[in-house]
């Protein structure tokens, strides 16, 4: 029952909140060692109950398993069964509302986030990474686990910060960035050697107009980013007003993945068709080429690789923007020359961009997005 108290010289009365009142910010420590000063902790054996509003949904599908970081990072608990929407989820109650999500993980090689059945930060990298993204809580409970990011390694969960940025369940103005190896984030995102320019685009974008949420995953082809949840994932948040970045074609040229440029273009279209339903406005975004891709005149020029010219004709018969990072970056190469090209690029690697690469190429992007009227 709330506490009444009485200010009779003001002839005021003002209830205090219940005391059972719910919280709208957490701070959780998984595992089974110290919990560190601020926040509450949550070993693998702790079932949710309506009473304390938090805990895992299956207690006995987790373990508690050390990890080699610091403070909350010191413990965490692993994941014994998993999958977007695998039921054994750590659940938490919340008032309707947007909310922003801190996950640092324990120690595995790769993993994913998911929440509420969907993909949320994929294939985050090494011991004690660190991710954040917003989701809107609309039935009044957070359901998140870790799941894979690579086959055969531990799903692990150190740290949770939970903090409620609206009381309306409505997220920021996004764009949604879909890709491969070349645009995907790497870990610690703040630090990390390699780069892909979806992780580097934030430092070109105002955070006030649009917030970032990059979906591209290393290795990935059309087909797999359409059917394996990438899509999913977007496809239930995307609204409009958002923009629908899709960069695709570097592996789904390789023999492996036995995907021919018709069958490539097609699965495009259906993307961009479905997102475009939505009342978003997908942008179609076409590869860099390779460091190395310098003419005897000292030009940089790769139009003709990773069906470039099916990504333009695409844009051109649904009518929607391109960014044609080909072309784009091939001009800048060309201007700073092969050797500051290189350098770009990660050592014995003329694909993958460096960090410094990466972040040039989402300078590319962004100035060319501003160019439109995007």
């Amino acid at each position: 029952m709330a506490a009444v108290v009485l200010l009779s010289s003001l002839g005021v009365s003002l209830a205090a909140p219940a005391a059972n009142a719910e919280p709208s910010n957490y701070k959780f420590d998984f595992g089974s060692g110290p919990v560190e000063e601020g926040y509450v902790g949550v070993s693998a054996s702790d079932a949710y109950s309506p009473e304390i509003r938090y805990g895992f949904n299956t207690p006995e599908n987790m373990v508690d398993v050390a990890a080699s970081g610091s403070g909350a990072a010191s413990d965490a608990v692993r994941f014994l069964q998993f999958g977007t929407k695998s039921a054994n989820t750590f659940n938490v109650d919340l008032k309707e509302g947007l909310y922003k999500v801190s996950v640092t993980l324990g120690n595995t090689a790769r993993a994913s986030i998911a929440a509420e059945g969907f993909y949320q930060v994929l294939n985050l990298t090494g011991n004690g990474a660190t991710d954040s993204f917003e989701i809107p809580v609309s039935d009044g409970q957070l359901n998140l686990l870790v799941t894979e990011g690579k086959a055969g390694t531990a799903f692990t969960l150190s740290s949770v910060v939970i903090e409620k940025v609206s009381r309306h369940p409505e997220m920021s103005p996004t764009i949604w960035v879909g890709g491969d190896s070349t645009v995907a984030s790497y870990y610690p995102l703040e630090s990390s050697v390699q780069g892909g320019w979806g992780q580097m685009l934030p430092q070109h974008v105002d955070p006030a107009a649009f917030d970032i949420r990059n979906i591209a995953t290393g290795g990935q082809i059309a087909r797999g980013f359409r059917n394996d949840g990438q899509l999913e994932a977007i496809l239930q948040y995307i609204k409009p007003g958002d923009l629908f970045l899709l960069e695709m074609g570097i592996n789904d040229t390789a023999a492996k993945n036995a995907t021919t440029e018709a069958e490539f273009k097609e699965i495009m279209r259906d993307m961009v068709q479905q997102v475009a339903a939505t009342g978003a406005t997908p942008i179609l975004v076409t590869p860099q080429g390779r460091a190395t891709d310098f003419n005897t005149e000292g030009v940089h020029t790769s139009v003709n690789r990773w069906y470039r010219n099916a990504t333009v004709a695409l844009a051109e018969e649904e009518n929607i923007p391109l960014v044609d990072l080909n072309v784009l970056a091939s001009a800048y190469f060309t201007g700073i020359g092969p050797e500051a090209t290189l350098a770009l690029f990660m050592t014995g690697d003329t694909l993958h961009p460096n960090r410094a690469g990466a972040t040039e190429l989402a300078r590319l992007v962004a100035e060319d997005l501003k160019k439109q009227g995007l």
